[in-house]
């Protein structure tokens, strides 16, 4: 199994990590449930038709749930690891505990344990490799091809997206692991609405160098306002939020990021029309450069931005628009915080990549009674507990159609959904992101914090950076 962020990590840990399994510690434990291709109607199970890529004769699948009605019977416990530490804060709007509360109403008997994780992305692999992590995961990076070693499989892509909605990031061979907590627009910005309309902005900017003079539009206005917060400092907010921004919003190809950026040379080339990459990670560089960023990029603050953008100390951050919730619930200004599509016009249509954040993965090496709680939580997850709306996500499951109202600025943007690598594919972007070690789209943080450096010190030029980087993929 290619692990992408195990390159940090010692030898020693990797030769000390067991054998792979997961669990609850001996809790006879049971999985909350998301997505599944196992599915249930009733409490009389339904066998599927195969389960040859992770999934369980025996279960109720999770088409075939019916909530409240299937599985009422079974006792257990079940333990869920979760990047979502925040909402673990009993001052969060939307705790955990709610969304559990609200499953317990038709499930009394299904205890569920949840874990938050700070550094999740790292963690969770080193638990996922040394086995005994639970019944339900975030499903962090792992080769696709290694998707059924550690999870069920909910069923085929065909019968799973007649229920749920942004499935293409967890599949291989047609098969399903993962289900979305949430979806949202990706690579977009997080601003404040006050600080615009005071700063004279009118109109939204769909172009970088409009955005740009944005940005200087609000300095000129007043110079105390930080037009651009980079949150440098927290790292996961560089290369994680503008990679983002890169595929759909960019370029309007929902076939770009998993089957054409993988067989394209020199990708952060200038196309000379305001597109693709290498005009998504200019604006941070000009911005960095011309002053419209914080004084100071590494003493960023993540938790303190989110009230310093609520009270108009900030204009806008790129961030997806799961921020948006945090931000509101930052101050007493929820009313000003807005969300926009990132500023490229793509033959003058602007669009916006929307996909699934971390996906609910159920264990594959646990026994029926906890698979089968384990479906009915997320499925619960999925269609009953409002989460993703709740979080500024989209719909997840197919019969929503609820979206937050700050969604308002996207009337006339087209959403992108990335298309699922073809077939034998599955892993190639991971092998060049991996060789290149640029990893785009998958946490790679370092390479846009270097925009930022660079941009602060002048020591390289922007077209310098692209140009390694082309050298680095295409090399790859």
């Amino acid at each position: 199994m290619k692990l992408k962020k195990f390159l940090a990590l010692s030898m020693a840990a990797v030769m000390t990590l067991g054998v792979v399994g997961c669990g609850s510690n001996g809790n006879d434990a049971k999985k909350p449930d998301n997505k599944t291709e196992d599915d249930k109607t009733g409490t009389e199970a339904k066998t599927p038709e195969s389960d040859e890529s992770g999934g369980t004769d025996g279960l109720v699948g999770y088409t075939d749930i019916v909530l409240g009605e299937t599985g009422t019977d079974i006792t257990a416990t079940i333990k869920v690891l979760t990047n979502r530490t925040d909402l673990l804060e009993s001052d969060a709007e939307h705790p955990y505990q709610e969304y559990i509360d609200g499953f317990n109403e038709l499930y009394p008997n299904i205890t569920v344990d949840v874990e938050g994780i700070t550094d999740y992305a790292n963690e969770t692999l080193l638990r996922l490799q040394g086995g005994d992590w639970g019944d339900i995961m975030m499903i962090p990076e792992v080769d696709k091809a290694d998707l059924s070693t550690y999870f069920m499989s909910y069923g085929d892509l065909d019968s799973m997206k007649t229920q749920v909605n942004y499935l293409n990031n967890q599949i291989y061979e047609n098969q399903v692991y993962g289900i979305p907590y949430m979806a949202g627009a990706n690579g977009g910005i997080v601003y404040n609405k006050a600080v615009f309309e005071a700063a004279g902005i009118t109109e939204l900017p769909k172009t970088p160098d409009a955005f740009l003079e944005v940005l200087q539009k609000i300095k000129d206005y007043n110079s105390d306002i930080i037009p651009l917060y980079t949150n440098y400092a927290a790292k996961w907010t560089m290369g994680g939020q503008w990679d983002a921004a890169i595929g759909g919003s960019a370029t309007g190809d929902s076939t770009y990021m998993n089957q054409k950026l993988l067989h394209t040379s020199n990708p952060f080339s200038d196309p000379g029309d305001g597109t693709h990459a290498y005009n998504v990670y200019k604006v941070l560089y000009d911005a960095v450069s011309n002053g419209l960023t914080e004084e100071d990029y590494s003493t960023t603050d993540w938790e303190g931005s989110k009230g310093m953008i609520n009270n108009g100390q900030i204009a806008c951050m790129v961030l997806g628009s799961w921020a948006v919730p945090q931000m509101q619930a930052a101050g007493e200004n929820a009313d000003d915080i807005a969300y926009m599509p990132f500023p490229i016009t793509v033959n003058g249509k602007q669009y916006s990549s929307a996909g699934p954040d971390y996906c609910f993965g159920i264990c594959t090496d646990t026994d029926d009674t906890q698979k089968q709680a384990s479906l009915l939580f997320v499925k619960y997850m999925t269609e009953k507990s409002g989460m993703s709306y709740n979080e500024g996500g989209l719909p997840i499951a197919a019969s929503d159609t609820a979206m937050p109202d700050f969604y308002g600025a996207f009337a006339d943007v087209e959403f992108v959904v990335d298309d699922p690598a073809v077939a034998g594919e599955e892993d190639t972007l991971n092998a060049l992101n991996t060789n290149s070690e640029l990893m785009v789209n998958q946490g790679g943080d370092d390479k846009v914090m270097s925009i930022v450096e660079n941009a602060s010190t002048g020591a390289k030029s922007f077209d310098d950076i692209m140009n390694e980087w082309n050298q680095l993929w295409t090399d790859a």
